[in-house]
């Protein structure tokens, strides 16, 4: 009887997880979804870059930094999954008032974001999934800690954009992901996610490594040989831009990152 009534409860809390309506707003929590093994839960996402292709078809919600309001409700979605940049303040407005229960997720460094997968997981019924994908990922940083920690840090200037230029703050998950390889980002004591720099500072700073977001804005450090990095010939572009998109693929682009800074040495 005992066993006849825990699968009739079994049963019944099925059908309810699996009827979950998710909406993700950032590309970066889609693909913590499908990591999950909850792809099936979303029913819609906001764009930006290239949809994972189990997702082509899934209707869109917007793009990155332009929330659709009405495409979102029209989906009635039990749950919001949120990165607060990716939508901006007028997008969080407009989600207040809509009264959809959220689930914000906006992690500042890698251990932060192997908690993000449980939490996910636990809230969209992938608790199991989102603990042993938690414990996979800390175990990765564990040893790239260990092969790549150095005493004495490695300055890097991490270029997010060149006109105006624009860097990385240190309370940004990129930056951890730097302090991880054994470098340091000379920028970290700003608190803004992505302040605007002037290229006096980054003198002053005298990076030993630039690295640029993309390949066509190495050639403009030519005109400051006075730079270490330049000095030397270490500007590089980013091994892999999935380093600015935190979900599980982070963990490989910043053993690519690693292993690049490894050469600088």
């Amino acid at each position: 009887m005992r066993r006849l009534l825990a699968c009739l409860l079994l049963c019944l809390a099925l059908p309810a997880a699996a009827q979950l309506r998710v909406v993700s707003l950032a590309p970066s929590l889609t693909e913590i979804m499908l990591d999950l093994g909850a792809g099936d839960l979303l029913v819609g996402v906001l764009d930006g870059g290239e949809r994972p292709a189990d997702l082509t078809g899934l209707p869109s919600v917007g793009r990155y930094g332009q929330l659709q309001a009405e495409s979102l409700l029209a989906l009635k979605p039990d749950l919001v999954l949120l990165w607060p940049d990716s939508v901006g303040a007028t997008g969080r407005e407009q989600l207040a008032r809509l009264s959809i229960p959220q689930l914000v997720v906006e992690p500042r460094d890698l251990a932060q974001l192997a908690q993000s997968f449980a939490a996910i997981g636990e809230r969209v019924g992938r608790a199991e999934q989102g603990r042993q994908l938690a414990a996979r990922f800390e175990a990765g940083l564990a040893a790239l800690r260990q092969r790549h920690g150095r005493e004495v840090p490695l300055k890097v200037f991490y270029q997010v954009w060149d006109k105006p230029l624009y860097t990385l703050g240190g309370r940004q998950i990129v930056s951890d992901a730097l302090t991880l390889c054994g470098a340091q980002n000379v920028f970290a004591d700003l608190t803004l996610p992505a302040p605007q720099v002037g290229i006096e500072a980054v003198l002053q700073r005298d990076p030993a490594v630039i690295l640029v977001s993309e390949p066509s804005q190495a050639g403009a450090w030519k005109a400051w040989p006075q730079v270490a990095a330049v000095r030397n010939g270490q500007v590089w572009a980013v091994p892999d831009r999935g380093l600015e998109r935190p979900s599980f693929q982070m963990l490989q682009a910043t053993e690519k990152l690693c292993r690049l800074l490894d050469t600088a040495r």
